[in-house]
């Protein structure tokens, strides 16, 4: 009776081990396709889904700050955007540009106001993280970039909106 149960129970407990994810990840459940102008509010700072501009944020390394309703847009096509407070400095900064280096689905930009140093974002979910080089950044960008989240994922990410705020 003991093998019976242990051999029905292990491969459930193994299953369960498997599919721990990223520690600290949040996710949310925002639909797609909700394009409006104008100012936007979100429930995230910065935003990880919701309405957004009709146009998307050409994906890229950004040195100011983006609109969030066309990053949101972005992240609707699969993008991931990593987002760093101002004061970061120099080092950290060129440590997440590194992190993103030949990435085509990826956005980073400073971003005032951030409830940590670094927010990692894709569509439906979030990470805050209080170094650049977090492991878990590296994970996520693994998991989120061009990720089953996406809800028009391999949308391009290219040829439209380049401006900052």
């Amino acid at each position: 009776m003991k093998r019976l149960l242990l051999s029905l129970l292990l491969p459930l407990a193994l299953a369960a081990c498997g599919q721990k994810g990223i520690e600290g990840v949040k996710t949310f459940d925002y639909a797609g396709g909700d394009h409006r102008s104008g100012s936007l509010t979100y429930a995230q700072t910065p935003p990880a889904g919701g309405p957004h501009n009709p146009n998307w944020q050409n994906c890229g390394v950004y040195t100011q700050p983006l609109y969030n309703e066309y990053a949101v847009h972005s992240l609707e096509h699969g993008a991931v955007w990593i987002t760093y407070r101002p004061d970061l400095g120099a080092e950290g900064v060129a440590a997440l540009a590194q992190l993103v280096d030949g990435r085509p689905y990826t956005l980073l930009s400073p971003y005032p106001g951030l409830p940590s140093p670094v927010v990692i974002s894709a569509w439906n979910a979030q990470l805050t993280v209080d170094s650049p080089t977090d492991p878990r950044l590296k994970a996520f960008l693994d998991e989120y970039e061009q990720g089953p989240t996406a809800p028009e994922r391999g949308a391009a990410c290219s040829g439209n909106y380049s401006g900052t705020r």
